[in-house]
């Protein structure tokens, strides 16, 4: 019988179920979806602690997930990457709480420029249930509706906005994110614009693609396709970004970030350690979060 189980095999849940390894526990994972099919494997996931508030602890968590993430971009980590950022700014310039984790972050007029971890999700998720696995690991894909159903001396919630039926937490929220993916026309630099007049921009190369956002729909659990979105999300995107105009459309995707009122909920009640409600910034958040997890259960 394993020490922790892990219910939740998104960014989190996976990342944990590492630390906890790593500190000589074993550990299974128990959740409803396969990590390719989590809300982690829709995420643009680049390094950013997006829609979350000023906290030490938050900041803290990004900064050692930005560590391991730098590191595993020279290991050559499938699906890490070190992405140049260019973010523009409207209106009043101040530096953001979250600087101190960014080495290379730097002001210029109308922009911040920064250079991040950047994941490509789905092969990610793959390595990491490959590592876990390859650590004695195991995954059952079932759902969890009560927590007396596991017997553990250790459980970890990483279920998300699955935390609202499992806890009870009327704090959590969906913000619904839709994408477009389209063709990568030669595009190196991220580049954000969260005030355009339009609605929010966000323009995320990768290897083969370029992913491009998106929307911010609090309190939205629809995860529908809504065409009118899609072509909103290409019309402002391709503003800010000329060469995007008239590119092949990939895919387009729909994600709930599990919001929280009151930020990230990382905590020890008796057996169980929580870990969820890390909104939009679950990949900004992981590792620190993992670490965290696996010092609760110590």
């Amino acid at each position: 019988m394993a020490d922790v189980v892990v219910i939740g095999a998104g960014i989190i849940g996976l990342t944990s179920a590492l630390a906890l390894q790593e500190a000589g526990a074993e550990v299974a994972v128990v959740a409803a979806d396969e990590p390719k099919d989590t809300v982690s494997a829709v995420a643009a996931a680049v390094w950013y602690p997006t829609r979350i508030d000023a906290d030490p602890r938050v900041l803290g968590w990004g900064g050692r997930t930005f560590e391991v993430f730098e590191r595993e971009a020279r290991d050559g980590t499938p699906g890490v990457s070190m992405r140049p950022t260019r973010m523009i700014i409207r209106g009043e310039e101040h530096r953001p709480w979250w600087a101190p984790a960014v080495p290379d972050f730097t002001t210029a007029p109308g922009e911040w420029r920064f250079t991040v971890p950047a994941v490509e999700m789905v092969p990610y998720l793959a390595n990491l249930l490959d590592r876990f696995r390859g650590n004695g690991g195991t995954l059952t894909i079932r759902k969890v509706g009560r927590f007396e159903e596991i017997e553990a001396a250790r459980v970890v919630n990483a279920t998300g906005l699955g935390a609202r039926l499992i806890t009870g937490d009327d704090g959590l929220y969906p913000i619904r994110g839709q994408v477009v993916v389209v063709d990568n026309p030669g595009l190196t630099t991220s580049i954000r614009d969260e005030h355009h007049p339009l609605g929010p921009v966000y323009i995320h190369p990768r290897s083969r693609d370029v992913v491009l956002g998106g929307t911010f729909e609090v309190g939205d659990d629809d995860r529908t396709i809504r065409p009118a979105t899609a072509d909103a999300i290409i019309e402002r995107t391709t503003q800010v970004e000329p060469r995007l105009a008239g590119l092949k459309i990939r895919n387009q995707l729909v994600g709930l970030r599990p919001a929280r009122h009151g930020g990230p909920r990382v905590e020890a009640e008796g057996r169980i350690i929580h870990a969820y409600g890390h909104s939009g910034a679950g990949m900004t958040l992981c590792w620190g979060t993992a670490e965290e997890v696996a010092r609760l259960a110590s």
